[in-house]
């Protein structure tokens, strides 16, 4: 039974990972109607990025906890550069081509980014600097360490959060108009490129 029990709470860590890249996959598909193939590298160009900002950060002495808030803000911002760039550059032109045009264009950025990440990281693996005390929590019969629950809190706010976006807020109300019509959606004065670029 503790075993199992420990399992579960691995398979959660991990799921709410999952989760995470998940919720982006379905936030595009359901507004371009495109399989983004090339999603998964912009997670990884993330990743990367926050590794070696967090590295850079505590070689100049920056405390550890603000090195990670630091490093996760400078993530999120090259990937939503990256992001519109990929949009903007690839998919929009494509937008109304045949639906074989964008998946393949998809397929290609994926691979581009993939051979970009070599040229400009190498091929080595990387670790991340400890910021959180990897030292093991036992709570019972189970054992986590403060970076699975910082994971695991963390995504559950950001799913939330992501949920109270769409839900209440004047962009989710465009996003689920862009989502059902995007004809409509222009229509009614949504500027479709706009959501879509933040999407």
């Amino acid at each position: 039974m503790d075993v199992l029990l420990q399992q579960i709470v691995n398979g959660l860590v991990v799921g709410s990972v999952y989760a995470l890249v998940a919720l982006g996959y379905t936030m595009v598909y359901g507004i371009l109607q495109l399989i983004n193939f090339a999603h998964g590298e912009i997670v990884m160009i993330g990743g990367l990025t926050s590794v070696f900002a967090s590295k850079w950060l505590l070689s100049m002495g920056v405390p550890s906890l603000l090195a990670l808030l630091i490093a996760i803000l400078v993530a999120m911002v090259v990937c939503a550069v990256v992001g519109v760039a990929i949009e903007r550059i690839a998919y929009r032109p494509l937008r109304n081509a045949p639906r074989l045009a964008p998946l393949i264009t998809a397929i290609g950025v994926s691979i581009l980014l993939q051979q970009l990440a070599i040229l400009v990281f190498g091929r080595n693996y990387f670790t991340f600097p400890e910021l959180i005390s990897r030292d093991p929590i036992n709570i019972g019969v189970v054992t986590v360490t403060m970076n699975e629950i910082v994971i695991l809190l963390a995504s559950v706010a950001l799913m939330a959060a992501l949920l109270w976006l769409v839900h209440n807020t004047k962009i989710g109300t465009a996003k689920r108009a862009t989502a059902e019509n995007q004809k409509v959606a222009g229509l009614m004065g949504i500027d479709i490129n706009k959501i879509i670029a933040i999407t």
